[in-house]
């Protein structure tokens, strides 16, 4: 009996032991922004802010269950429109957001499935902001490799386009929506 519950408790210590180890996939950006956390706070928690840095448009809603669409292409088909459907999880302003997330359309295999990104601000000065994005809930190999390196390199680009907005101004996405509507037009 004592040889079975040392074994028992050999294994559990081990099993224990080795999902302590793991670690969880994540992408991890961080940005210092020079803004303060409250202009960069509505930057990520409204309609007019996601719009001025992050997509041509948006629906969000920043309260827990609330919305967070962001809509990369807004002319095409509902669900396909970029990040549909997507929900806030919790919210601490202004210091938090976590939100919803999923791949792109171009990505069917996993599309329907969601992971988890949140938003850390932090005020490093009356005037300067750091902000971290930490996104998480990623499967292994295939298709999520291809999703986990695609948002790799996405959320650099929209931290870098999110500092552009405090230190040239706004966005201008309507370059890119002439060329999406021509596309909607043309049936591509």
């Amino acid at each position: 009996m004592k040889t079975i519950a040392a074994f028992l408790a050999a294994l559990l210590v081990a099993a224990c032991g080795s999902a302590a180890a793991a670690s969880e996939r994540m992408i991890e950006k961080q940005a210092v922004v020079k803004a303060p956390i409250a202009e960069v706070w509505k930057a990520w928690t409204t309609r007019e802010g996601v719009r001025s840095f992050f997509a041509p448009d948006a629906n969000i809603d920043a309260r827990s269950g609330g919305a967070y669409e962001i809509y990369m292409n807004p002319y095409a088909e509902a669900g396909m429109r970029g990040a549909d459907d997507m929900r806030v999880m919790a919210v601490q302003e202004p210091t938090m957001l976590s939100f919803t997330w999923n791949a792109p359309p171009s990505n069917p295999e996993i599309r329907k499935q969601r992971t988890l990104v949140i938003v850390r601000l932090k005020p490093l000065d009356d005037a300067t902001t750091e902000v971290t994005i930490h996104h998480v809930g990623w499967g292994d190999g295939g298709k999520w490799d291809e999703a986990y390196q695609y948002f790799d390199r996405a959320w650099g680009n929209v931290l870098a386009n999110l500092q552009k907005r405090f230190t040239e101004g706004p966005v201008d996405f309507k370059p890119f929506l002439e060329q999406l509507k021509a596309r909607s037009a043309a049936g591509k």
